[in-house]
């Protein structure tokens, strides 16, 4: 199955991210991809974390989900959006919602972001807590794929990543491809970002697609990039370091498993 993670260097217009975000999707499926994945926050950085609130939608209904479901349904592609603001539990909350769009157009899965940010050194500071609700429940999704495997795909949102336990909970249901849309600071990403996205690969012997935002924001913020595709044995299949662009890796059913088998890591658990 050829997927895609569509790297972005988002603004603070919707206008303009929908039309990045669009020219990316397309590529994407004219190069084959059965699956497309967009950053965290596709669709908005604002200059301020309270801009996200403006913009929630409530599930169901808003220009930023029907502009997924209507691309996924043109481009005849699974689609997941990244990451866009649902309406929380109050007025000053949002979640930060993973949703996934089949090729029909129909929602088939939605997940919140269930760790939530927060870091500080002597030059920037963020916590997502102040805007952002959490996630409660790990979400998958089973995707039927051309050549008919059915693909287990696990939902995570950048700084998940950091949270082991997440990944282990979905390859323990059964998952091949874990998911990474991301956000990553130059900082953090730099330091960490490659390194643990390939320790969740080896740990639970699967794929993960991970599509990051990628360069210098009009509101002052810089974002790692470095999406990139990564095989079960932890090499890194593709990825593009900066600026918007598409990352295309075709992921291989059999050889998933014959790694599995070989090593039968998960089945030799003991806590």
């Amino acid at each position: 199955m050829k997927v895609a993670a569509l790297q972005m260097v988002t603004s603070t217009r919707w206008d303009a991210n929908r039309d990045q975000a669009w020219a990316l999707l397309q590529q994407a499926a004219h190069a084959g991809a059965e699956l497309a994945v967009l950053p965290e926050y596709f669709c908005l950085m604002g200059h301020k974390d309270t801009d996200k609130l403006a913009l929630a939608e409530p599930l169901g209904h808003g220009p930023m989900q029907q502009f997924l479901a209507d691309s996924a349904r043109e481009l005849g592609v699974w689609i997941v959006g990244g990451t866009l603001p649902l309406q929380g539990p109050d007025a000053q909350h949002v979640f930060n919602s993973s949703l996934v769009f089949s090729p029909q157009g129909e929602r088939a899965a939605r997940y919140d972001k269930m760790h939530l940010f927060c870091y500080a050194n002597a030059t920037e500071a963020y916590d997502e807590h102040r805007v952002i609700a959490p996630g409660r429940e790990p979400v998958f999704f089973d995707l039927a794929s051309q050549d008919g495997h059915i693909w287990r795909i696990g939902l995570s949102v950048c700084y998940d990543l950091r949270f082991p336990e997440l990944y282990r909970l979905h390859a323990q249901a059964g998952a091949q491809l874990l998911l990474v849309p991301s956000a990553f600071t130059y900082t953090t990403g730099q330091a960490h970002w490659e390194l643990l996205l390939r320790a969740r690969a080896v740990e639970n012997l699967s794929y993960v697609l991970a599509a990051a935002q990628g360069g210098a924001h009009d509101n002052g913020r810089r974002t790692w990039g470095h999406s990139m595709a990564v095989n079960p044995w932890g090499e890194v299949m593709a990825m593009q370091a900066s600026e918007a662009g598409v990352v295309l890796a075709d992921l291989d059913w059999a050889a998933q498993q014959q790694w599995r088998a070989q090593l039968p890591a998960l089945q030799h658990r003991v806590c």
